[in-house]
């Protein structure tokens, strides 16, 4: 629903604009035929009064103002995108021909041009559309470069000139246009992902708190039992390990609903990456995950919060591994990167994640496992944004995932 309003606005907002520019094209058109041939042949006495009869004559204008027929047929279609090129090459057709006709065989010099062709150029950022402003620059300088060539005529290079100045600023327009959009869609996604989080943040609040005590209860008695019966229940450790799954899941939640409290401390990158991996190394060795960590040089310590990088290495190092159901290899690559920043890849054989599916991970609740939640990537997100780090996912469907974490070594 929300994809469907947004396109009926823009189609709108292009309606707005067009009825704009057909109001604009046929007065500044009429106005100037009117100036030109009538008020400044009258105040200067130079030429006849009236219409030219040469080239298409009064059929120029019969042609012109019949565009309106299919410009109104296109805009209650709906399609209002189209009519602008209508206008912009039918126009240029007609005035082609116009001038080819008046101007060809003969030493008359040339002497055409109108302030619609301005007009084209000026108005095209409007749209916003570089498509347009392309094709509407290219067929007003490319008329004149043609009559240029064909009629033999240098008098066409002034107005070529002087459409070229008029192209380069209207392209600087257009290019503002286009970065004070990208600023507010910045802003505005900026303010949807805030949004987003705190909303999960009160919904871990209210949810969190509830299922903890209640999990830890439920361990509790889970683990009595299999002490009291060892080998009588053999499905005591799954249901552990499911328990287990379910408190990762409730941390993630309370992660997002608590205050962030963030205590930097000097830390080596190779215990915390130890710690996590004796964390998952069971899990590991149940789905035959051979894991290879290379550790390259002299690592330095880093500014960090080891608690919450451990949390972050975990949720990377699971993911990997239950990207390998039917077992792999997951290669784990620490170096030193640029000028005191620290890369950690961590490489898996998985199935991959489709392209497409990739900006979305770490959005609240967007998951590309089946019994996933998505909430994991997006604590792992928010902790190396507040570690002043970055986060890059690259995949290929069918051969596995990489993902790169930068950390600067001293915080700033």
């Amino acid at each position: 629903m929300r994809d469907e309003s947004g396109s009926s606005k823009l189609v709108l907002e292009e309606k707005k604009a067009i009825k704009l520019f057909l109001w604009l094209f046929y007065i500044f058109y009429f106005a100037f035929e009117l100036v030109y041939y009538y008020l400044d042949p009258l105040f200067t006495k130079k030429g006849k009064i009236g219409f030219p009869h040469e080239g298409l004559g009064i059929w120029l204008y019969v042609l012109v103002l019949g565009l309106l027929v299919p410009g109104i047929y296109i805009y209650k279609k709906g399609n209002p995108y189209v009519i602008k090129y209508l206008y912009v090459v039918g126009y240029v057709i007609f005035t082609m021909i116009d001038n080819l006709i008046t101007y060809w065989g003969n030493s008359k010099p040339f002497a055409s041009g109108s302030i619609v062709e301005v007009l084209f150029i000026v108005f095209s950022p409007i749209f916003i559309n570089k498509k347009y402003f392309f094709v509407s620059s290219s067929l007003v300088i490319g008329k004149f470069v043609l009559l240029g060539l064909i009629l033999q005529d240098s008098n066409t290079i002034p107005p070529i000139i002087i459409y070229l100045i008029i192209v380069a600023i209207a392209s600087i327009v257009l290019l503002r246009f286009y970065s004070y959009i990208g600023s507010l869609k910045k802003v505005y996604e900026d303010l949807r992902q805030k949004e987003k989080l705190a909303l999960v943040g009160q919904m871990a609040a209210a949810v969190g708190h509830e299922i903890r005590n209640p999990l830890s209860s439920l361990k509790g008695f889970t683990q009595l039992q299999k002490e009291r019966y060892p080998d009588t229940n053999e499905f005591y450790p799954i249901m552990i390990q499911e328990i287990d799954r379910i408190n990762l899941i409730v941390n993630d939640l309370m992660y997002l609903g608590q205050p962030k409290n963030i205590h930097f401390s000097k830390e080596g990158i190779e215990e915390i990456i130890a710690y996590t991996l004796s964390i998952t190394q069971q899990q590991a060795q149940r789905q035959k995950v051979i894991v290879e960590t290379i550790m390259e040089g002299p690592l330095p310590p880093i500014d960090c919060d080891g608690k919450q990088l451990k949390q972050v290495f975990i949720n990377m190092i699971k993911n990997s591994i239950e990207a390998m159901p039917a077992g792999g290899k997951l290669k784990i690559n620490v170096k030193v990167f640029g000028e005191n920043k620290l890369l950690i890849s961590i490489q898996d054989e998985g199935c991959g994640i489709p392209e497409e599916d990739i900006p979305n991970l770490g959005e609240p609740f967007y998951t590309t496992k089946k019994d996933g939640t998505g909430l994991g990537l997006m604590v792992t997100k928010q902790i190396i944004k507040e570690h002043n780090g970055e986060i890059k996912i690259e995949s290929i469907l069918g051969k596995g995932t990489v993902m790169k974490v930068v950390l600067p070594i001293i915080q700033l």
